[in-house]
């Protein structure tokens, strides 16, 4: 059951962490800016710092600093936060929550509705979720939710584990997994474009399209991130999660109903066909790779290796691209092809499908390059679609040439377009799991991905192998090379 304007106390778990400061507090208020969000919430923030309900509102107020909105006065919207100092190992500390969180329920009458939100390490969840559960504060006469960041585990076995410990105070219905991709607007536009598309739907499979690419890819290296990225990787910091939920959204089947549990489906459908792949096959569907120095905008920067918390000898990847095969009757023979990595050309996040070309083309030019149809999904920074077809040249000739037709979300009111937590707040609040991940597609996509990281954990790369400031290493081209592709770079 949802509603559109939800009454909550929010509890931030890590509320003076970087995520809660960049990405939460404005969120909840763009919900409250939007009229999204009665006056009937309040928001708990839980750390260990021992700060004062002044110090957590300047926070908050500092936080916000970007919206100057002359109808709505920080100080009041502000009033609504408060601050509980916790330690998670101190069961008398849950009874004080407890107590804090009763008396903000009656004060803005939220009818005992709780969101738990855990925005921090997750060694913690466990813990955190039975202490929880065993203090009573997870009974209540309304609903309790609870939301989890990524990463979910580092694996399938420790992703399990971690379900189990969380799944002994929640169950599945009331755990909301984020995938801050599946808030992105563009992202939650592909199943309106192929749904709602009578152009579409009829071609999207493998009697018309002869491949998918998916691209993610970033300018930044790992900057500070270095000693939780050396752990991952772009394979577990990107593949198993974004990377393939965007496939899953592309490749899946109509829903019979837009219900979370019947989209859920569809999408699980899609995991399970992927093609899993022997360990000694790997080499030829996937390439791996690990930025090196490179001169972007005149300045010299420093390789991975040489990041703050990075092995010297690190054999962590930065950059990945597959070839993956779907073996269901919609998708047979058709290679999706994802490629993610950081310290690349350029930010771009986008979906590109290009169409077969037609069996005689009359209005080719020989001395022209072929340009095959295209429909572009452009995710970030751009936000819009593009559909490349062919048209007339404007000359004396009888040939084409490709132009482009163009929808620019940019375009359009950002100030009132929602941003993806913005979207996943408000989703999570109303009781809609849609745009989150279920266990399930948690579980196949650690199960695929694990045999790829066993086998690159078992051999020794020889990185550093692209320069910062490229699009990756050489073998990337190479992968779509042998079946007669290349990327496609649009937005250059």
């Amino acid at each position: 059951m949802t509603t559109n304007n939800p009454k909550a106390v929010i509890v931030i778990f890590g509320a003076t962490g970087d995520l809660a400061n960049r990405k939460l507090y404005p969120s909840i208020y763009r919900l409250y800016r939007n009229g999204k969000l009665s006056d009937n919430f309040a928001v708990i923030g839980v750390a260990r710092r021992p700060l004062t309900n002044e110090d957590f509102r300047n926070n908050v107020k500092a936080s916000i600093n970007d919206f100057d909105d002359p109808n709505i006065d920080p100080d009041e919207f502000a009033s609504h936060f408060h601050y509980n100092p916790f330690d998670i190992q101190d069961l008398e500390h849950y009874k004080a929550l407890e107590s804090l969180i009763t008396d903000l329920d009656k004060t803005y009458q939220t009818d005992g509705n709780r969101l738990f939100y855990f925005s921090m390490a997750p060694n913690f969840f466990g813990t955190l979720a039975a202490n929880l559960k065993s203090e009573g504060l997870t009974t209540t006469e309304g609903w309790t939710r609870l939301v989890i960041e990524k990463p979910f585990g580092h694996d399938y076995d420790s992703a399990k584990e971690l379900n189990d410990q969380i799944r002994e105070a929640f169950n599945e219905d009331q755990i909301y997994r984020i995938d801050h991709y599946l808030g992105k607007e563009m992202v939650q536009n592909i199943e309106v474009i192929r749904f709602a598309n009578a152009l579409f739907e009829p071609l999207w499979n493998n009697q018309y399209i002869s491949n998918v690419q998916i691209t993610s890819s970033e300018v930044l290296g790992v900057e500070e991130r270095g000693r939780y990225y050396d752990s991952a990787g772009a394979l577990k910091d990107m593949m198993q999660n974004h990377m393939l939920q965007m496939l899953a959204l592309i490749a899946m089947d109509p829903p019979i109903k837009l219900t979370p549990e019947e989209i859920r489906s569809e999408k699980v459908k899609v995991l399970r066909a992927l093609r899993f792949f022997n360990e000694d096959e790997i080499e030829n569907y996937l390439v791996r790779g690990q930025y090196d120095r490179g001169i972007v905008n005149g300045e010299e920067l420093p390789a991975y290796r040489e990041g703050n918390g990075v092995d010297p000898e690190s054999n962590t990847d930065t950059f990945v691209a597959a070839k993956l095969l779907i073996d269901n009757f919609r998708w047979a023979g058709v290679p999706f092809y994802l490629r993610t990595g950081k310290r690349m050309q350029r930010k771009s996040t986008e979906i590109i499908v290009e169409f077969k070309d037609l069996p005689m083309n009359l209005y080719y030019d020989k001395d022209d390059d072929a340009q095959p149809n295209l429909l572009v999904i452009h995710i970030q920074p751009d936000e819009g679609i593009t559909l490349h077809v062919n048209a007339k040249k404007g000359d004396y000739s009888a040939s084409s040439t490709p132009i482009q037709l163009s929808y620019d979300n940019n375009a359009q009111d950002k100030m009132n377009t929602p941003e993806a937590y913005e979207n996943l707040l408000f989703d999570c609040m109303r009781g809609d799991s849609t745009n989150f991940t279920h266990w399930d597609e948690v579980a196949l996509s650690w199960q695929f991905i694990d045999i790829i990281a066993d086998a690159w954990s078992k051999k020794k790369a020889d990185f550093p192998n692209y320069e910062s400031g490229t699009n990756g290493p050489k073998e990337a081209d190479e992968l779509l090379k042998k079946d007669g592709f290349k990327w496609w770079d649009v937005s250059e």
